[in-house]
Parts: structure tokens; sequence; C-alpha cells
């Protein structure tokens, strides 16, 4: 029994394995020139990313602190537009519920674009 486990084991691991160091080899042998490489962008000049929500729910605040009234909250799944910034809080407007408040920025960011060059 034991004997049989460590066989099927071994055959398991060893088809693993052998389209890992297939594709290793066959990737080495794919490398771009500057012809065929896409041209250049700077990313530094794209927009930027668009706010989101990066938790379940944000409390909606009417102050700029967390000890303020809660007015409403922000879901993942709302619309919602930012319309000024003070330290780490972001005045939003939800366009799902019309509410407008204040929420943390450090639930809702936006993404940072990264630049391969």
């Amino acid at each position: 029994m034991r004997s049989t486990r460590i066989a099927v084991s071994a055959a398991l691991l060893g088809t693993l394995a052998l389209p890992a160091l297939s594709a290793t080899s066959a990737s080495a042998a794919a490398v771009p020139t500057a012809a065929t490489a896409a041209p250049a962008v700077s990313c530094q000049k794209l927009p930027p990313l668009p706010y989101e929500v990066h938790t379940s729910a944000v409390t909606i605040r009417s102050k700029a602190i967390a000890s303020s009234t809660a007015l409403g909250l922000l879901y993942k799944s709302h619309k919602f537009s930012v319309s000024k910034k003070s330290g780490n809080w972001l005045y939003i407007t939800d366009k799902t519920t019309g509410v407008k408040g204040w929420v943390s920025g450090t639930y809702v960011y936006r993404d940072v674009r990264m630049c391969l060059d």
C-alpha cells in the first residue's frame, strides 16, 4: 500500500515537472528583438487610473475625521466621483444613492500603474 502511494506520487511529480522543464527551454529560445517588440509608449503620459473601493464597504462621513457623523455606506458596486481631497480623506458623491461626504483614503484610492520599460 505504501509503495503504491510512493510510486503514484513519483509519477505525478514527474508529470508536473516535465512541462515546466520544456517551457523553460522554449521561453529562453523566444527572445523578442527590437523589430518585434511593441512600440514604446511612456505610461507617465497616460491618464491616472480611476478611484476604487478596496474593501467591501466604506462609511461616508460628514467631516474629514473618523469620529464625525456617518451619512451612509459606499459599497464596491456603487458608482461615485471624487471632487476634492483633504489629507488622507476624499470628498465623494455616491451616484448610486446621491449621498455626498468624506471617505477615508485608506480604503478608497487609485491603483498604481506599472510602467515596464
